[in-house]
């Protein structure tokens, strides 16, 4: 349970540097991005899953 919330601790740090680093331009590519079609944040979602399962798997080796 500590590993996994040392996890989630760091997703949000990562996730949050954007928006105190860049709080504008963030938001232009939000809106960018809430104007894509389905399909394309569909892929785009299964991409970046299948980029953190390498990750995942690279640093378990």
């Amino acid at each position: 349970m500590k590993y996994f919330l040392c996890v989630i601790g760091m997703v949000m740090i990562v996730e949050g540097l954007p928006w105190f680093g860049f709080p504008n331009r963030a938001r232009q590519i939000l809106l960018t991005l809430a104007a894509q079609p389905e399909n394309r944040l569909r892929s785009m979602g299964l991409f970046m899953m299948l980029g953190g399962l390498a990750l995942v798997y690279l640093g378990n080796m």
